[in-house]
């Protein structure tokens, strides 16, 4: 009996890597032969929230589509499009504006999925305490003694969308403020120059806001908000034109399908960090009408 299994070791060891190797390349598990998929997202609030959002949604698009999967942070809205463009990264989660900007930069590349709440997404207009601000009308009154702050200049909902609105109010951003707008560079820091005082009037993300109120960190007594704007679409993962010659054919509809796999069932907490339910499917041409609002506001060429 000895004999038969040292001679059955004897058999099996040099198998062992090999039938390790198949069952990797069998899927459900990134190998170390994969060249690594690099996401990476817009930097629109606290960098610990987004850590954490990527890094466990990282960890999920690896199991599913069985390549390593890494977050690359990022310093800017505009570091996210341009690294987009280098091939720096693979997929990126842009803002509506950002998205147009680098699928104009790089055609072929495709929106592919989309927040639920994107499809109907908001601004919000905030006011530090004591301004008797209660709508866009109210604001275009007293602009000459305000000042203001926008997030980030290539934000969709901080800066684009409500720039866009204000003018239609026959309110000009540039001119008629006590002083040039602010760019805060994230909505996180846009509230919190409002509720500081540093500014009388901010506008950021509807989700960033209600978000900062519902968990208590926002003073209304010293911030509250003023206005929503009308609905319009916005944030969206958009994949490189080239990911199915880099991965294999299909793996962009295989990218597009392990999004709107999620659920809340089980994968709560993922969804949760991302203020969402669900990932519904979007495309480029859901996106015409802001690219075109960007160049009617002089921010594409």
């Amino acid at each position: 009996m000895a004999n038969r299994l040292t001679l059955a070791r004897w058999f099996l060891l040099p198998l062992i890597p090999v039938l390790l190797a198949l069952v990797a390349c069998s899927g459900g598990s990134p190998t170390e032969a994969a060249p690594v998929l690099k996401i990476s997202g817009i930097p629109d609030q606290d960098a610990t929230l987004l850590a954490r959002r990527f890094q466990q949604f990282a960890d999920y698009m690896s199991q599913e589509l069985g390549v390593p999967v890494e977050y690359i942070p990022s310093a800017s809205y505009a570091a996210v499009v341009t690294a987009f463009t280098r091939g720096d990264l693979h997929l990126a989660f842009f803002g509506g504006f950002t998205g147009v900007q680098a699928r104009l930069q790089n055609p072929g590349a495709r929106a592919i999925v989309q927040r639920e709440t994107d499809a109907q997404f908001h601004s919000k207009f905030i006011a530090r305490a004591g301004r008797p601000l209660e709508s866009l009308e109210d604001l275009k009154e007293q602009a000459p003694d305000l000042t203001i702050t926008f997030g980030s200049e290539s934000s969709t909902s901080g800066h684009l969308m409500p720039r866009y609105f204000m003018t239609q109010a026959g309110i000009d951003p540039d001119a008629d403020f006590r002083s040039e707008p602010n760019f805060s560079s994230s909505h996180d820091l846009t509230w919190q120059l409002v509720e500081g005082g540093s500014f009388d009037v901010g506008v950021l993300s509807e989700e960033v806001w209600d978000r900062a109120v519902r968990e208590g960190r926002v003073d209304t007594t010293r911030a509250r908000e003023f206005y929503t704007t009308p609905a319009y679409l916005d944030y969206n993962w958009t994949a490189r034109p080239d990911l199915d010659q880099i991965y294999g054919p299909g793996f962009t509809d295989r990218t597009r399908d392990a999004l709107l796999k999620l659920n809340m069932q089980e994968h709560g907490e993922i969804l949760e960090l991302f203020a969402t339910e669900k990932f519904i499917e979007t495309n480029n041409d859901n996106y015409a009408a802001l690219e075109q609002v960007g160049r009617s506001l002089g921010l594409i060429q």
